[in-house]
């Protein structure tokens, strides 16, 4: 993952969680050892995984890739390969570049979350 994109994925998980979000990383782009890595895909690790993964109230499961926001982030064979598979699997997938992107994925389930969060406050904390 270039810098520009893991501080605009940092910014985006503290946000989201901020907001109340359940939000967790694939660590697809961490640089393993050849030995880690053998054991990484064993135990299920996957090239082309989104970025995020998004919970949200009902069984909602939302991946985000995050792109760099300077414009010139692209998609790999891997990741259209997965953005394929989880759209035909029925979950939502989306592509972030900016934060507009961001904020309309905010503005359209913020208020799923907010009463879940009211609904269950107790849950995860």
């Amino acid at each position: 993952m270039r810098h520009g994109e893991s501080r605009f994925q940092t910014c985006v998980v503290r946000f989201l969680r901020s907001l109340g979000y359940q939000v967790f990383s694939v660590p697809n782009g961490t640089r393993l050892k050849p030995t880690q890595a053998r054991i990484a895909k064993a135990e299920g690790l996957m090239a082309g995984v989104a970025d995020l993964v998004i919970m949200l109230p009902k069984g909602q499961i939302v991946f985000a890739e995050l792109k760099n926001p300077n414009g010139k982030g692209r998609q790999s064979a891997e990741q259209k390969a997965f953005e394929r598979c989880a759209r035909a699997l029925g979950f939502v997938y989306k592509i972030w570049q900016d934060w507009a992107d961001v904020q309309s994925f905010v503005n359209r389930t913020q208020a799923l979350i907010r009463e879940w969060n009211a609904d269950h406050e107790n849950t995860l904390h």
